[in-house]
């Protein structure tokens, strides 16, 4: 009984090998029709299509939380320029009521109304 080595191992030996190689090849027994391969090209776009969704609809979410922090920032801008009216207000009185000007004055000693 002679060993005749099958066609895949005689031309794994015709290969010249280097070293640090893999030396071991994977051949799978299971094989896909045309069928097959069009339900996985199209389950594969399915789902790069649902990530891109995911993507998107956060960047959406991102968006509307900007804005809302935006819409904040515009109405403590607000608030803060009303603030600095009534201290530029405020203050004004109380440096009219300590100038020397005002030190000076005197009170009127008799005023009437015309009627």
């Amino acid at each position: 009984m002679s060993y005749q080595p099958n066609t895949y191992y005689a031309s794994r030996r015709q290969q010249n090998w280097s070293r640090n190689q893999n030396t071991t090849r994977f051949v799978s027994s299971v094989k896909l029709g045309p069928v097959a391969h069009t339900i996985l090209v199209a389950l594969m776009i399915t789902v790069l299509g649902l990530i891109y969704l995911t993507q998107a609809t956060r960047a959406t979410g991102y968006d509307y939380e900007s804005q809302r922090i935006d819409s904040q920032i515009a109405e403590l801008s607000e608030e803060k320029t009303d603030l600095q009216i009534e201290n530029a207000r405020l203050t004004a009185l109380e440096t009219i009521k300590n100038s020397a000007v005002a030190r000076e004055m005197t009170a009127p000693a008799n005023t009437e109304f015309v009627e």
